[in-house]
Formats: C-alpha cells, structure tokens, sequence
C-alpha cells in the first residue's frame, strides 16, 4: 500500500474543474467495467497528485442513472488514487439546511434501483461493511479545510439517495423529512459503496441548492432556480478543495478508519469456486486481497 496519497476529486453539477492545477493532462482510463464518465484530469497542486473526474461529465452530458458508477470508481483505483473527496449538488430536507450551505454527509439512505451497486457478483462474492460509509479522517480535514476558507460546512447528516431524474413528488419529499434525511440526491450511490469496496478512502460534501418540494415556498423545483446556487456553490467548492488537498497530502500509512483494508473479511466465495474471469476484472479493485488468496 502506497505511504503518499493521491486524491481523486469527483465533481458534481456545476463543477467541472479543478483550478490551480499544473501539468494537466486529460487522459482516458481503460476499465473492464466500461466507460467511465469523461477522461480523468491528472494535475498538481503544488507538489501534491491530484486526479479529477466530472461525474457527469464535460458538459453535464450523463444523466444520474446513465452515471457508469463502477468504470468511475474503477478508473480512480487503477490510476493510483487512496482517497477520494465526492461533491455534489443536493436539495435541503431541513429548514435549517439553506441553498448555499455545505453538509458534510456520514450516512446515505439508497433509494436507487436501477444501477450496477457491486463490483463484486457470481464467481467471487464479497461483502464489505458500510455501516460508517465516510471516511472520518478525510471528514476532519474537510472540516478544517472549511474553516480555514470561510464556508459553512456543517458535519455530519443523512443523504437520500434517488433514482432520478425527476425530481421527487410532495409525498416522497415528505416520507423522507419523517426518516430523518437531511438532504436529498442522486449520485452518491453506489458510489460510496463502491468506493469502499475498491479501498478507497471517501467523504462527500453535499452542496445545497433548494428546498426540495416539501417547503410551503419552494413546492416546484426547477432547473432555472437552482442555477444560480450551483454557480456560486462551485465557486465554494474549489476553494475548499484547494484547502483541503494540502491537509490530505500529508497522511502517510495506513488509514486508521481502516478505509483501505475493508477487503480484509469481505471476500467470502472460496478460492477454488472463483471464477478466473471475474478475478481478472477486480484486479485494481480486489487486486491486495486477491494476491494473498491462496489459489
């Protein structure tokens, strides 16, 4: 396991690069499991490696269902990447979560049902724990990092997870107040799960920009009202990662959260009932735990 970070940023709506990057380089990351959602941006920010990837792509061109959650996670992994900061647009289930507020989510609720949630499936069965699906290193730094720019990052918060891409009905919006959500979105599963299970290091920051349905005043949420907000949420969200990037490229080893050996237990299919193809397919993401198996 590699002692020098390399930190993957997954953009969301609105942020579709990283500023202050040097020695840029789009380039394509091949993955068994298909297309990942653009080129990956491989940079610098001082001497620190930084790997970007637009979720939806340049131009906002992939739909949350259509997102190949998997290649992305996958593509990440194969290019050496041990934590990954997620940022992504969402809308408020609370009063006291405003458009323009960041969230730092620890915990998701997956209301998605028509995406591909493992990179694990028959010929090599794995089941890894997500019970804290957030990194709480990658967490603090967050935290930090927000204080030093001067955002208003509140830790800690549930993220329903939707299919999408319509937006939810009143009754939806309503049931998910009573469960106790904070906010509510659509990419950040599986791809919290998968990240997990490929070992990667992950915390997300889910960034406002409406009320959702359920509000008396904002019951019609549309793409031109939230516009605006995803503008300058993306301006808050680059210098964020600017400060935080400096605080991740100073862990060495292991993480105590114990991200990166999340594989340690999982794997479960025996190793002579294993299919070799599969095998093949997980060697980025399994690739640490697959070497020790016996054969």
């Amino acid at each position: 396991m590699t002692s020098s970070p390399i930190i993957g940023i997954l953009g969301g709506s609105g942020l579709y690069q990283i500023d202050g990057l040097t020695d840029v380089e789009w380039r394509r990351v091949d993955s068994p499991f298909g297309e990942p959602s653009d080129e990956l941006c491989f940079g610098n920010l001082g001497v620190q490696r930084v790997i970007f990837l637009p979720r939806h792509g340049r131009g906002h061109r992939i739909p949350p269902s259509e997102i190949n959650f998997r290649a992305n996670i996958d593509a990440l992994k194969r290019s050496g990447v041990t934590e990954i900061v997620s940022l992504s647009a969402v809308g408020s289930l609370r009063h006291a979560l405003e458009p323009g507020d960041f969230v730092l989510a620890d915990q998701f609720i997956d209301r998605t049902f028509a995406r591909e949630k493992s990179f694990f499936g028959t010929g090599c069965v794995a089941h890894v724990s997500v019970a804290r699906p957030v990194c709480s290193r990658v967490g603090d730094h967050l935290s930090k990092a927000a204080e030093a720019a001067g955002i208003g990052l509140r830790r800690g918060g549930t993220y329903l997870a939707m299919e999408g891409p319509q937006f939810s009905t009143l009754a939806e919006s309503q049931l998910y107040r009573t469960w106790g959500c904070d906010v509510i979105g659509m990419t950040n599963m599986p791809e919290a799960k998968l990240a997990r299970e490929a070992e990667i290091c992950y915390a997300t920051v889910a960034m406002v920009t409406d009320f959702d349905c359920w509000h008396p005043h904002h019951d019609h949420v549309t793409v031109d009202q939230i516009v605006g907000v995803l503008m300058a949420n993306a301006d808050k969200a680059r210098a964020l990662v600017k400060h935080v990037i400096p605080l991740l490229s100073g862990h060495a080893g292991p993480c105590h959260a114990g991200c990166q050996t999340a594989l340690d237990t999982a794997l479960i299919t025996a190793p002579e009932a294993r299919d070799p193809a599969v095998l093949a397919r997980l060697d980025a993401v399994a690739g640490r735990v697959l070497a020790r198996s016996p054969s």
